[in-house]
């Protein structure tokens, strides 16, 4: 079993460091992920610019001077000699709920995975201001659910989304089949000065929750448990396609 890691918090995260020594006794794993923070890329690929990998001190660790999408993509895609079997990207430092899931580049590495025909898992710890950063519980979460798909495949490669409860293992009351939750918009962006006395500004953080109800993501984790969220790569609303289909009618005359 080849196992590849990946992140967006970059290659000396404290989750990546954690995840890998859990991955370690199921399989070979090969760390390739950015090198600096880039929460928030997204499914971003980088294409104006050639690509660096370099190698960490570290057996097997890798960095990229890129994206989470742009590591994945190189490491599938012929920059080893040899194929992986899954990808799993995290533990991030912070939660992944909701409409998260559209701006993290921790589940777009995942994305990319899937996207390239491997089954994807990515993993976050709901971790908060004055929370413990408990990296070693998302990293047994990982390791558990890695080992499930090796005994019990599922019917089709899917991408999962877990987000973890930000407490010691023994405290996680188990694990949930959820759906994605939704947020309000999010806040306000925040007016600042440079050291120059010019306007800069920051993006508002996340928006509070909005549907958070039975079934979420968000109600999962609240209540301690693991959420378990399977996602898809085709973006289609096929519901609305003949609404659609109907509203087009005539638009030639």
């Amino acid at each position: 079993m080849k196992i590849l890691v990946s992140n967006d918090d970059g290659y000396r995260a404290p989750g990546i460091t954690a995840l890998r020594t859990a991955l370690s006794t199921l399989g070979d794993v090969t760390v390739v992920a950015p090198d600096r923070n880039r929460s928030g890329a997204s499914n971003s690929l980088t294409l104006d610019v050639p690509l660096r990998v370099f190698e960490a001190s570290e057996p097997n660790v890798h960095f990229v001077q890129g994206t989470p999408t742009d590591c994945v993509h190189l490491a599938v895609s012929g920059y080893f000699d040899f194929e992986h079997d899954m990808v799993v990207s995290g533990v991030n430092d912070g939660a992944n709920l909701g409409d998260d899931v559209l701006y993290s580049g921790t589940v777009a590495a995942a994305i990319e995975g899937r996207f390239l025909g491997l089954p994807a898992m990515a993993v976050s710890l709901c971790t908060s201001p004055d929370s413990g950063r408990h990296f070693d519980t998302g990293a047994e979460v990982a390791r558990r659910l890695v080992a499930r798909l090796l005994a019990q495949r599922l019917d089709r490669p899917l991408i999962l989304n877990v987000n973890v409860p930000d407490v010691p293992w023994d405290q996680v009351r188990g694990f949930r089949s959820t759906r994605l939750g939704f947020r309000h918009p999010s806040e306000r962006i925040i007016p600042a000065r440079d050291p120059h006395g010019r306007a800069v500004y920051w993006v508002g953080p996340a928006g509070p929750q909005q549907d958070a109800g039975p079934g979420t993501d968000f109600e999962a984790v609240s209540e301690g448990y693991v959420s378990v969220t399977p996602l898809q790569i085709d973006l289609t609303r096929h519901a609305a396609l003949p609404a659609v289909k109907t509203w087009l009618e005539g638009i030639n005359d």
